[in-house]
């Protein structure tokens, strides 16, 4: 029986993912998920994409109302905002968040240079998508199986024979998932149209693209590569999507995850066409 064996939030959009052993479902995604961002002084989002180096931050809530990051013995506590709003913008959708203030945008700018402001995402109505999600690139939630990374890394290995280094495991942290469920076959979540996970339903939406970040090493934050892009262009490709995990959405009564939940495939269909 498939279970809920990891769980993960990532409290600033692209810093280090936090381990948990339960968590809230909100109707947005996991509560602490990706609620802040930082972005340049046009407002525009940034990135492991754009900035490598942010898979090394790490920032964890020490209460609800409080985020605190670190690098190295540096420190930085930032209460919730409640200041002014900020245009902003995550690919091409442009909104308003709450602006961290500047404390926080000295903070940031003086570790990583240039121009950065931190923001918070107080109510996901400011964000203009279809389905209500934090700052998230696409939809609440992120699930991923150590079946198909096992099904993905052979494909990875048998596609470099003569060369151990570009063959290499990828680990599950390039995919930046919220929860990991073992127990199923591999590429069965992208048959999956509804699943119960313990007490929370969710509706499967699609398959999720991958990009570069998924190259770059979640430890150090450097570059190790084209894999595990080439493989999923090579035999994972839809469309023009180069696809890994599925995202998912709250569908009905909200509830706590908690690791050791039951997974239930409550309804399977054809695949969902990539956007």
């Amino acid at each position: 029986m498939p279970q809920l064996t990891d769980l993960r939030i990532h409290p600033v959009k692209s810093f280090a993912a936090v381990p948990v052993e339960q968590a809230e479902v909100e109707p947005w995604g996991l509560a602490g998920d990706r609620r802040w961002m930082l972005v340049d002084g046009a407002g525009t989002m940034v990135s492991q994409r754009e900035d490598p180096r942010l898979a090394r931050l790490a920032a964890t809530l020490a209460d609800p109302d409080t985020l605190v990051v670190s690098s190295g013995d540096d420190t930085l506590k930032v209460g919730t905002p409640d200041g002014p709003l900020l245009r902003v913008k995550l690919f091409d959708q442009a909104f308003e968040a709450v602006d961290a203030g500047d404390e926080a945008a000295r903070w940031f700018s003086e570790l990583l240079g240039g121009t950065l402001r931190l923001v918070y995402l107080d109510e996901a109505a400011r964000r203009p998508t279809e389905t209500p999600t934090s700052l998230a690139d696409a939809y609440p939630l992120l699930l991923t199986t150590p079946a198909s990374l096992a099904a993905l890394n052979e494909l990875i290995a048998a596609d470099h024979p003569d060369d151990p280094v570009k063959g290499a495991a990828v680990p599950m942290n390039r995919f930046r998932p919220n929860v990991v469920v073992d127990g199923a076959d591999a590429w069965a979540e992208t048959g999956w149209r509804r699943v119960r996970i313990g007490e929370v339903e969710f509706r499967v939406v699609q398959q999720c693209g991958r990009c570069v970040m998924t190259t770059l090493d979640q430890e150090t934050g450097a570059r190790r590569g084209p894999e595990p892009l080439r493989a999923l262009g090579r035999h994972r490709k839809f469309a023009k999507t180069l696809a890994f995990g599925m995202h998912l959405a709250p569908a009905g009564r909200l509830g706590t995850l908690r690791l050791g939940d039951r997974v239930t495939v409550l309804e399977e269909g054809p695949l969902p066409t990539p956007e």
